[in-house]
């Protein structure tokens, strides 16, 4: 069945990029409604944004979203994948700025936050995006790939030069209560140089080593280091199942990501969906629901994100 949170939950913070504060709340919403943001700062437009693949204009360094009259929400992805691994298929995202606050810079605080309001099941069947074919887009040597699967895999391997991160690959099958337990609490990172280079024009000015694990060859500069050792792939899956749920609906497949990024994810969502042979819509019935994220999770689970 479908879900949405049972009451209200708010956030407010500085957005990573613009370093603009924002005020952002999550509310319930109907069947079938999907997730939606809402910018309430907006007069004479249309504040409604829609959390859907196609509404992606760029996605360089964070996921934005926009609508027909440029209305726009960015660095949405963190919120995403908390939706998505909370098992939320239909909310209203209020916010009255342009940016997602950044808050610690993982889902945990979103998980947090959902999971002390409930989850509210709705009378309407659940339906997925079942693969039925390969799907791949490449960049060089960096790809994303979409395969069949019974739930959702996430497969993921980075390579940096700097040897605080390095090589590091890591899998997981994204049944119930595994992206609480093993993805939800780790940050975004970035070279200190990207930082420097960043703020030289004008981005990353919400960014501080506490909102992101900052690294500068082998040292780890945000104070405390790692929350686990290889924080940095984790956190590409992380942004990789928040990017992946702006497909509309849970994908059954398993995603494999080789350097790949929020463009690409999004460039592999378009060409899923050019490609109709490649997947259909299915209804979701008990024994395929309790597979996917956020089912069975509870209050209970705030610990793992607290």
């Amino acid at each position: 069945m479908q879900t949405t949170i049972k009451s209200a939950v708010s956030f407010s913070g500085a957005g990573l990029h613009s370093g603009q504060r924002a005020r952002m709340t999550i509310r319930p919403a109907s069947a079938e409604y999907g997730i939606w943001f809402r910018r309430t700062d907006v007069i004479g437009r249309d504040p409604m944004v829609p959390a859907r693949w196609d509404a992606v204009p760029s996605a360089k360094l964070c996921t934005l979203i926009a609508n027909a009259e440029g209305v726009e929400v960015s660095t949405i992805e963190h919120v995403m994948a908390a939706l998505a691994g909370c098992g939320i298929h239909n909310a209203l995202v209020e916010i009255d700025g342009p940016e997602v606050p950044i808050l610690d810079g993982s889902s945990a605080p979103f998980v947090a936050g959902i999971l002390s309001r409930g989850v509210r099941v709705l009378d309407a069947p659940l339906r997925c995006f079942e693969l039925r074919e390969v799907v791949e887009v490449r960049e060089g040597d960096a790809f994303a790939r979409l395969e069949p699967a019974e739930t959702l895999e996430i497969d993921f391997e980075i390579d940096f030069v700097d040897a605080a991160i390095g090589h590091q690959h890591k899998h997981l099958v994204m049944a119930n209560g595994t992206f609480l337990r093993e993805l939800s609490d780790c940050r975004t990172f970035c070279r200190q140089a990207d930082v420097d280079f960043m703020r030289d024009n004008g981005l990353a000015l919400g960014g501080t080593y506490e909102n992101a694990v900052v690294v500068d060859g082998e040292r780890v500069l945000s104070p405390g280091g790692l929350r686990r050792k290889d924080e940095p792939v984790r956190h590409k899956m992380l942004d990789a199942l928040g990017d992946l749920a702006l497909a509309g609906a849970p994908i059954l497949g398993r995603y494999t990501g080789y350097r790949a990024g929020h463009a690409m994810t999004n460039r592999l969502l378009r060409a899923l969906f050019a490609r109709p042979e490649a997947y259909g819509l299915v209804e979701c019935g008990p024994e395929r629901r309790r597979l996917l994220p956020g089912s069975s999770i509870s209050k209970a689970d705030i610990a793992a994100v607290a």
